[in-house]
């Protein structure tokens, strides 16, 4: 393949950079040539890279360009220390145009939440320690927020309590009850019911197109998007609110009880129960009991139709899952390759479980928790490990 250089780099749509469908070798060239251009920038900056960068390792080629808002380009997330104090810090980069694009997104995400009044006690942020656009280059660099322990750590009862108040906190600001409305809107973009059932479509369309002689699969999704569709008035019903596409521990970071937001990028405007939904999603995994006390807290302090709401949307983000890992299968091989069909299969059957409104059965989760640990790589695990 011949070499790229910076100016054609960063002009090129993330898809034709993948035409070859060796998607972990563009990445490691892409990391690799972003590591050797940023890093002399970076220290004329005052900030020096550490030398082990997780972040960039295991599965993490299979996101690039992956979000469902907020942006979806190449970029790097790193760790290092400002140079002057030892200070440790998160740095984002990027030299491609939407990458750089996504980062400033965030940014002014950030800017935005700031002067909304819920923010100042509810959700921080990191503090910025540099914002900039130097040559090929935007640059965000954030404080690293250290924990005493990690969120997955906590006690059932902390995590619930922790998370609620974020949740709560989101489902406070709606989009009507600013009188700058316009301006939050226009950062953070707003879904209706028709944007959500446009977007599950397209995730229905992908993945069967990713999985084509999967017949459950596509069975599924067809029941799946009638169910969105035949509730639309609920969907609709709690729009409008603040919510985060990304709701999950490893966007969280706890110190002395104030509770951080690491991914600003990811905030919008859509049904109150996104944020719930992706966390619920998340906890099927990592915490059955956080998940079902949830639902248990929904039904019982909350109205009929939002526990629907609830279970329309856990149903839509798993589209969005499912379109993910479905178009991982031809992007990897060997156990990757696997283990993606094994995750294409997993979320399917939550998919269904939900549709029947019945909890998954827990031996399908385990068997799928010990099957995805034995085919995980080395590096994706200190990954894991480093997120959670």
């Amino acid at each position: 393949m011949t070499a790229l250089g910076p100016s054609t780099w960063q002009s090129l749509p993330v898809f034709l950079l993948m035409q070859d469908n060796d998607a972990q070798r563009q990445w490691e060239e892409y990391r690799a040539r972003e590591l050797r251009g940023a890093s002399p920038v970076l220290q004329k900056l005052g900030v020096t890279l550490e030398a082990e960068q997780v972040h960039t390792e295991g599965e993490r080629f299979l996101m690039a360009g992956e979000r469902d808002v907020g942006g979806g380009g190449y970029k790097l997330v790193l760790l290092g220390q400002r140079q002057r104090d030892s200070k440790r810090v998160v740095i984002k980069l990027s030299s491609t145009r939407d990458g750089r694009r996504e980062i400033e997104t965030e940014r002014a995400a950030r800017e935005t939440l700031r002067s909304l009044r819920f923010a100042y006690h509810a959700l921080l942020s990191p503090e910025e320690i540099l914002f900039i656009n130097k040559g090929a280059y935007t640059i965000l660099a954030t404080e690293f927020i250290d924990q005493d322990k990690n969120f997955l750590t906590r006690s059932v009862e902390e995590q619930f309590s922790l998370a609620l108040r974020a949740l709560k906190a989101q489902e406070g600001v709606h989009a009507t009850t600013y009188s700058h409305a316009q301006v939050i809107r226009s950062v953070f973009g707003i879904s209706g019911v028709e944007e959500y059932l446009r977007s599950f479509k397209k995730f229905a369309h992908s993945t069967v197109s990713n999985d084509p002689d999967n017949v459950a699969l596509a069975e599924t999704l067809n029941w799946a998007e009638a169910f969105l569709e035949a509730h639309r008035d609920t969907i609709e019903q709690y729009s409008g609110f603040l919510t985060h596409a990304d709701f999950v521990p490893h966007n969280l970071r706890v110190r002395d009880d104030d509770i951080y937001l690491l991914d600003s990028a990811s905030f919008h405007f859509g049904n109150k129960y996104e944020s719930w939904a992706r966390l619920l999603n998340f906890m099927l995994l990592y915490n059955r009991p956080l998940e079902r006390a949830f639902i248990q807290y929904v039904r019982d302090n909350r109205t009929p139709e939002e526990s629907l709401s609830l279970r329309l949307m856990r149903i839509y983000k798993l589209g969005k899952l499912l379109e993910y890992h479905a178009g991982a299968l031809s992007k990897t091989s060997g156990n990757m390759h696997e283990l993606s069909k094994k995750r294409v299969e997993f979320w399917r059957a939550a998919m269904y479980a939900l549709l029947v409104d019945t909890p998954l059965e827990e031996s399908t989760i385990t068997e799928y928790k010990n099957a995805r640990n034995s085919l995980r790589s080395e590096e994706e695990k200190r990954r894991q490990e480093a997120l959670h």
